[in-house]
């Protein structure tokens, strides 16, 4: 007798324990999943649970991001539309850095003779330039470092992206230049982290292979609306000419560079475009 009261109290202690983990005992007794313990399922997924990557955690679209329709524009609009907008890079660990433009330069292709493309020239090299428009075009200078470039609309035509305001991810963006830069250099401030095209490629770690991809659509780099701030003014916006391509004749001229008038983070001040755009006489940049 004694030996079966032991029994039954072991029996029910068992069902208790089995209670506790979540399973129920008998015809509808459930089994863990995949032979997992109950403490490895505690935070697991149901069987008919799915599991959504943390890029796109969010049910609506992000209505902040420039989509096809912001790029066929001509590569002069585009140069000017692209100033305060946001430029954004999803890095590897699902950080975010970015940065206001600020500074842009047009190439239009065919007659300019500082653009790439050039009298029509289409190379290995160049083909984003002749992609539809929102394509990334990203190329090497001096064999060390790149620049990041849009194309637009018009044969062979690309914004060349000059100078970024840092809005988020400063120290990220700041380990990344210092990687490229010599032991012992004093850190950079913030408004020199991206003032200047190969610097912003540097700081928010934009690689070659982004050539040819689309910025309309792409999950790691793309452009979006700022909804703090307001589009600049025509006044606002200083027209000067491009900067390293003296060696183009007249096309070395061409006021085709635009940048925010007196902002910090403008990779090169010109005083006297800047003069002419406060007082409204600036340069007409609409004349290929």
């Amino acid at each position: 007798m004694a030996g079966r009261k032991r029994k039954v109290r072991d029996l029910v202690a068992a069902a208790a324990t089995h209670k506790e983990a979540g399973l129920t005992l008998g015809k509808n007794q459930t089994k863990p999943i995949c032979g997992a313990s109950p403490v490895k399922l505690k935070n697991q997924p149901g069987p008919c649970e799915s599991v959504q990557s943390h890029y796109f955690n969010n049910s609506e679209p992000d209505q902040r991001r420039l989509e096809q329709e912001f790029f066929n524009q001509s590569c002069i609009c585009l140069a000017k539309a692209f100033l305060g907008k946001v430029l954004v890079r999803r890095c590897a660990d699902g950080s975010e850095l970015r940065g206001r433009i600020v500074e842009t330069e047009a190439y239009l292709g065919g007659e300019d003779k500082a653009s790439h493309s050039a009298g029509g020239k289409r190379t290995e090299r160049n083909t984003a330039m002749f992609m539809k428009p929102g394509t990334i075009y990203v190329y090497p200078i001096y064999g060390i470092y790149l620049c990041m470039n849009v194309s637009s609309e018009g044969e062979g035509a690309a914004v060349l992206l000059r100078s970024l305001e840092p809005l988020q991810g400063q120290s990220a963006m700041r380990e990344h230049r210092a990687a490229r830069r010599k032991e012992g250099a004093r850190q950079l401030k913030d408004k020199e982290l991206c003032n200047g095209p190969s610097k912003l490629c540097q700081a928010l770690n934009i690689p070659r292979c982004f050539d040819r991809r689309d910025l309309a659509s792409d999950p790691e780099v793309w452009l979006e609306a700022d909804p703090n701030t307001s589009p600049p003014k025509p006044q606002d916006i200083v027209s000067a000419p491009r900067i390293g391509i003296e060696s183009h004749g007249e096309w070395a001229k061409k006021p085709w560079r635009f940048y925010l008038c007196r902002h910090p983070c403008v990779s090169v001040v010109n005083k006297e475009a800047e003069r002419r755009s406060l007082s409204g006489n600036a340069t007409d940049s609409s004349d290929p």
